[in-house]
């Protein structure tokens, strides 16, 4: 199936197919139960077996900024989150998440992975959407949330050891639940250069 969203590249799955609908201002996508990104760093090396699929797409290269506001529809599981990703191969990848913790808070978290995955939580966010941004700063990646899609704050900064550029796009994940529904509106592929990491302009 062709799926064409207005302002991105060709999209492409990563894994196997997935479940995306096209809806008005963007996708809506749904997570198969039990599937997620993961090579946890107590683990034993291997990547998870279950691997969620990123809708996702060949930015080349060269520096740009990747935004959309997510949301995650109720009821939510623990660790079900919509997802903006960066995707080389499966121990080379990152992802920026809107997820639900285990004390059934919504908040913004980062996974980095270099081999093992560095997980890392930020504060809980109110409400059930908040607008994610992956920005390429030369060989560096940057991490921003945003509130109201104005005002951005930083998550993180990192680098991958990548042989080749990578794919950004869009995931669901649902690790413990029967199924993730989450919707990316106002979804944007600007050829520009962040200039300021922590102000977020």
């Amino acid at each position: 199936m062709s799926i064409a969203v207005e302002g991105l590249p060709e999209l492409r799955w990563t894994h196997r197919s997935g479940v995306a609908e096209v809806v008005a201002g963007g996708i809506r996508l749904t997570a198969a139960a039990g599937t997620d990104w993961s090579n946890d760093a107590a683990g034993d090396g291997n990547p998870v077996d279950n691997l969620s699929t990123s809708l996702s797409f060949e930015p080349g290269a060269g520096d740009f900024q990747f935004s959309a506001r997510v949301e995650v529809r109720a009821p939510r599981t623990t660790f079900d989150a919509a997802v903006l990703t960066v995707w080389a191969d499966d121990r080379h990848w990152a992802k920026l998440c809107f997820e639900q913790s285990p004390q059934q808070e919504a908040m913004v978290v980062s996974v980095v992975t270099d081999g093992f995955s560095d997980d890392a939580n930020g504060a809980p966010i109110e409400g059930d959407a908040v607008w994610l941004r992956i920005s390429r700063i030369g060989a560096a990646f940057a991490f921003h949330y945003s509130l109201d899609g104005s005002v951005w704050r930083f998550a993180r900064l990192f680098r991958l050891d990548l042989t080749h550029d990578p794919l950004v796009g869009l995931m669901a994940q649902a690790p413990h639940g029967d199924r993730a529904v989450t919707t990316f509106t106002h979804v944007s592929f600007d050829r520009r250069t962040l200039h300021d990491l922590r102000a977020g302009d």
